[in-house]
């Protein structure tokens, strides 16, 4: 999501009353009689630091994406990182400040023409003081803004015509590894929980059809509203992009998560989330005895198993998604 650089309070008023200072010299040096002069240089000033102030703001408002207009994922994903209401609530603020300076102008300027000369400049000084005292009363709206842009900065790209493959599963299991042998993405690979903080692409073409591999935030085997952030934008992946989801299951354990509870989530995807599942037990390198998991077969119909920091496995991944049928 694209936001323009945020200026703060002081920002404004310094761009805005330099700009009304040089319009005024304008004036000033102008063929203008002499007796009107004081007045045309102080409406001067004030039409323009109003114009400035506004099209600083404007400028704001416009360039920020509406966010009813965003895909759904966009939508949920924004709401997750900064909160929606807060975004609208500052973004009305500053457009409640545009319109209270287009009533400050046309006041201010109606005021400079009924004035005596020399009470123009005095006319002046109160229109700044309550632009000033109007951008200031925004100022936390701007720093919300400014701490918007940079929580967004790397919002991820997606593809909403590629099939898209959402990799699924608690922290550790081997999702980014996966990704990388599929895809050429390089997402930040090592082995404490939590490795994945945003969600990370990849895509590969095959048999002329493009595939988006997304890898989620490792998500934990509890109820959505005790989730935090990261494992939230792993759900909206989910519920908004999937065309299908991986589910990794670390088949060694090593992860630190018994397969029971591993297979308590992968129930839980699977009863909130109509959507294709591929099943898949990583870390089949790790596994002496492949018997300890027969006691999920009766659990899902069918499942592969892979070794995917060795690349082992991999390729039926690829075959499986080619044969699955695009829900899209």
């Amino acid at each position: 999501m694209f936001i323009p650089t945020v200026p703060t309070p002081d920002e404004i008023l310094d761009k805005s009353f330099s700009r009304a200072k040089k319009a005024a010299n304008k004036v000033r040096t102008s063929k203008i009689p002499r007796h009107l002069k004081a007045k045309k240089t102080e409406e001067a000033r004030i039409k323009t630091a109003c114009q400035v102030t506004k099209d600083t703001l404007n400028n704001l408002l416009d360039k920020t994406p509406q966010v009813e207009s965003m895909h759904m994922f966009y939508q949920d994903y924004i709401d997750v990182m900064v909160g929606v209401d807060q975004l609208k609530k500052s973004l009305g603020a500053l457009n409640w400040a545009v319109g209270v300076i287009s009533k400050f102008e046309n006041e201010y300027v109606f005021k400079v023409r009924r004035s005596r000369p020399e009470n123009a400049a005095n006319v002046r000084k109160a229109a700044f003081g309550r632009i000033s005292s109007v951008v200031r009363q925004i100022e936390d709206e701007l720093d919300f803004l400014n701490y918007v842009k940079g929580k967004l900065r790397n919002m991820p790209t997606i593809d909403f015509e590629a099939t898209t493959v959402v990799i699924a599963g608690f922290p550790n299991v081997g999702k980014s590894t996966l990704l990388r042998q599929i895809t050429p993405a390089e997402p930040k690979v090592a082995d404490y929980p939590f490795t994945t903080h945003g969600i990370q692409i990849g895509h590969f073409e095959k048999k002329w059809k493009k595939y988006q591999i997304i890898d989620t935030p490792g998500l934990l085997d509890r109820p959505v509203r005790d989730m935090n952030n990261i494992e939230l934008r792993a759900m909206v992946a989910l519920e908004h992009l999937a065309d299908v989801i991986l589910y990794i299951f670390d088949a060694s354990e090593t992860s630190g998560y018994p397969l029971d509870a591993q297979m308590r989530l992968y129930d839980e995807i699977e009863h909130v989330f109509d959507t294709p599942i591929i099943s898949v037990f990583n870390k089949m390198d790790l596994v002496e005895n492949n018997k300890y998991l027969e006691k999920y077969n009766s659990k899902l119909d069918e499942y592969l198993m892979i070794s995917a920091s060795k690349g082992s496995g991999v390729e039926l991944i690829i075959k499986k998604l080619e044969v699955i049928k695009n829900h899209k």
